[in-house]
């Protein structure tokens, strides 16, 4: 049986998306290339919220997922991102059941 695709969301809110994009490019060049990484990656902007977005990581499963986590790279962009922010982003975790195209 196949491994169970996760998605990790991260809801948060900055008045600083310029900034929070030009990170994520940079991680993104230097990580997104490696083992462990994300096979889909989205940043959506809230239309109802001002300054509320969401980023949307697909893995190839839980455990593809809890690697990247352990990588230094993903918890220094954790952790600027975290700085960029006007309050906590939160977390949200999901096991993928079904998906199309």
């Amino acid at each position: 049986m196949a491994a169970q695709k996760f998605v990790q969301i991260i809801a948060f809110e900055t008045d600083r998306i310029d900034e929070m994009r030009t990170l994520a490019m940079k991680i993104e060049q230097r990580f997104g290339s490696k083992e462990h990484g994300p096979s889909y990656q989205a940043v959506l902007k809230d239309r109802n919220q001002p300054n509320r977005y969401y980023e949307v990581l697909q893995f190839d499963s839980f455990d593809e997922a809890a690697r990247s986590r352990q990588n230094p790279e993903s918890r220094e962009f954790a952790e600027r991102m975290a700085a960029l922010c006007t309050s906590p982003p939160s977390f949200l975790e999901c096991d993928v059941l079904e998906e199309s195209r």
